[in-house]
């Protein structure tokens, strides 16, 4: 299926304010299910915009700005071709069918970054127990109850800016948007002791059970299986991620993946408002 993305996000300002260098994370990383056709990025006239790629092998524009300005502008039209994908269509190797499992040592060492936990953090999942060595589950069933007891339990809620709140405090009010969750869900599977990983993109809102974060852009979890590599998980759907999930960023923290990463200065305080509006189109 051909699918295009027109995005677009302005910020502005009551009086000519000056820019910091601004990253952007918006373009898809591409895999055996998503091919990039076409990219049109457009921003403020005079800007100095740069390509490349971040430690995690995202695709970075870093934007600068030499003059000050009333408006902020970024614009990116995409098509893509999706290829239908299963996203329970793999085989987990044999010492990772049940949890708990340990990763093989070449494999501790690639992923140790992705394990990283808070020791005095705790996150008690309602109706979900954690696998333990003296009652182990299977890994793939237990994967798929946590994400649906996280969708059961915290509620949706739009927030178009703002960090992601704390794993802990996301769980306490019962509610965040996609990235909040993306992140409680990072911070349990860690504390299982998988290597899990953030993921910003977009959200094709073509099927009944993806129905949160319409028309916005959107964040995801991934967990490492041996066998199965890097697997997509959406907390917030209560789904695991099928070609509707097109990946722009990934990474560890939250500053990895933000879609749009910059601050401007000015003098005296200034009002300033943000718009933003996503469409995504069948070509």
């Amino acid at each position: 299926m051909k699918l295009g993305v027109r995005y677009e996000t302005a910020y502005r300002y009551a009086a000519p304010v000056c820019f910091s260098r601004h990253e952007l994370r918006l373009f898809p990383r591409g895999d055996a299910f998503t091919q990039l056709l076409r990219v049109q990025f457009e921003t403020n006239a005079g800007a100095n915009v740069r390509f490349g790629r971040d430690v995690f092998d995202n695709c970075v524009a870093a934007c600068s700005f030499s003059e000050p300005a009333t408006e902020l502008r970024f614009a990116l039209e995409l098509d893509l071709v999706l290829q239908k994908k299963n996203p329970f269509d793999f085989l987990l190797t044999p010492e990772a069918v049940t949890l708990p499992f340990s990763y093989p040592a070449a494999l501790r060492r690639a992923l140790a970054p992705f394990q990283g936990t808070d020791a005095d953090l705790r996150l008690e999942i309602p109706r979900w127990k954690t696998p333990q060595a003296a009652a182990p589950q299977p890994t793939v069933g237990a994967l798929v109850k946590l994400n649906e007891r996280l969708h059961e339990c915290v509620g949706y809620e739009r927030r178009e800016e703002g960090p992601a709140r704390a794993p802990d405090e996301t769980l306490r009010l019962g509610k965040g948007a996609c990235r909040d969750v993306a992140l409680l869900l990072a911070a349990v599977l860690r504390q299982c002791g998988l290597a899990a990983r953030l993921t910003s993109g977009f959200l094709r809102e073509a099927d009944a059970e993806t129905r949160r974060a319409e028309g916005s852009l959107h964040a995801w979890t991934e967990v490492y299986l041996p066998g199965a590599g890097w697997v997509g998980m959406d907390a917030t759907n209560g789904i695991f991620c099928n070609h509707n999930f097109i990946a722009a960023a990934v990474g560890i923290e939250p500053g990895d993946v933000t879609p749009i990463d910059g601050s401007y200065y000015q003098r005296e305080p200034t009002d300033a408002r943000m718009t933003s509006r996503l469409e995504l189109v069948n070509l």
